[in-house]
């Protein structure tokens, strides 16, 4: 049985919660109590140091566990400075640190997103005197290192790591045992409804609601989509949306089926070849096979719309879109009964910014029956 653990905000919370006991008490926690909220629930977090360093500040360390899980901040330090303020409003102000992203698109706002923000907000002022006033800045000594390894620049996030996540428990998304609980999810809301709309992970959850799209017929997927596929269509699921960060979904028009980068890659590949399919000429194909990212591919096709007035993106990324629905029903139906209809797929891909680059024709018709 594969091991959960916690998401990097809480651990955040922890060190901040054991520099704010030192504050207040001048002792040192070994364990800090966390509530979750989400899920509700009580971890004890183990505390690595703590240290005062004026009469009004004190540093505390915490370490990630995300448990059995494929995550690279995995034993990483996570720090929290806890100083006294007498001056605003607010009882508890939380800043980014080294080692926090910044948010581009977002007035270079520290990466601490609306759940890490409830957790500590919520768990600090329970420990606060009424009057008291407190400033945190969280501190991820490694995080402008690891975060090369993510693909948080897609997302606008740079300079360090993203204090991200909607609830306090790291599954391990890429083991089976977290496949066996997206089944479960899969097969309850399959039992309701006959459309469904797959998305990897939080940013694609995030916006599909945005979007209008009925928040119980959404299915997180992680990385699993070929099985998860197949499962809709022996749940007898008409259609499926797929709705993804096109760097991710883009795997499906090269029969990647499984979109964790540690088992197979092939983006720029699968996105050179539909340029040459579309006419690209040979040294702009080059450009894009030689980009760094598929953002940045991305990027370069839409710079080659605005200096000739073409419609590359278009062109490329409406064929990637009407791929992925035909090798994901290829592939729904290699694994399905000889004869039996198969489940419809749709597909529509967005960009770092959350802007919806491309639906293919079935998304098109799908997206006017879920929102």
């Amino acid at each position: 049985m594969s091991r959960s653990g916690y998401t990097l905000p809480v651990f955040a919370c922890a060190a901040a919660i054991a520099a704010l006991h030192w504050l207040r008490d001048r002792k040192t926690l070994t364990l800090a109590s966390i509530d979750l909220i989400e899920p509700a629930q009580i971890a004890e977090i183990p505390i690595e140091q703590v240290a005062g360093l004026s009469e009004n500040t004190a540093l505390a360390i915490a370490r990630s566990d995300p448990g059995d899980n494929l995550d690279l901040t995995k034993d990483t330090p996570i720090w929290a400075l806890v100083e006294w303020r007498e001056q605003g409003d607010d009882a508890v102000i939380i800043k980014g640190g080294e080692g926090i992203g910044r948010q581009l698109n977002a007035d270079d706002k520290p990466a601490i997103y609306a759940y890490a923000q409830k957790l500590l907000q919520e768990n600090l002022q329970r420990i606060l005197a009424p009057g008291e006033k407190i400033t945190v800045t969280i501190i991820l000594p490694e995080g402008r290192s690891l975060a090369v390894r993510t693909s948080n620049s897609a997302f606008g996030v740079v300079e360090g790591l993203s204090l991200l996540g909607t609830t306090g428990i790291s599954q391990p998304l890429s083991t089976p045992d977290q496949l066996a609980v997206f089944r479960a999810e899969l097969q309850n809301k399959a039992s309701r409804f006959e459309s469904l709309v797959f998305c990897i992970g939080e940013n694609g959850l995030d916006l599909a609601r945005k979007l209008g799209i009925n928040p119980e017929q959404l299915v997180k997927t992680a990385n699993w989509l070929g099985p998860m596929l197949v499962e809709a269509d022996v749940l007898g699921v008409k259609e499926i949306l797929l709705f993804g960060y096109h760097g991710k979904l883009i795997k499906l028009a090269g029969g990647i089926f499984h979109t964790h980068h540690y088992l197979a890659d092939g983006r720029r590949e699968i996105l050179s070849a539909h340029c040459a399919i579309a006419g690209l000429k040979s040294p702009d194909i080059q450009a894009v096979f030689n980009s760094a990212t598929a953002e940045a591919a991305l990027t370069y096709l839409k710079s080659l719309d605005a200096a000739t007035g073409s419609d590359w993106v278009n062109k490329v990324y409406s064929a990637i879109a009407e791929t992925i629905d035909v090798r994901s029903q290829e592939y729904i139906q290699s694994h399905s009964e000889s004869g039996k209809k198969v489940t419809v797929c749709g597909s529509i891909l967005f960009d770092r910014d959350r802007k919806i680059i491309v639906k293919s024709k079935t998304a098109g018709l799908l997206i006017g029956k879920l929102c």
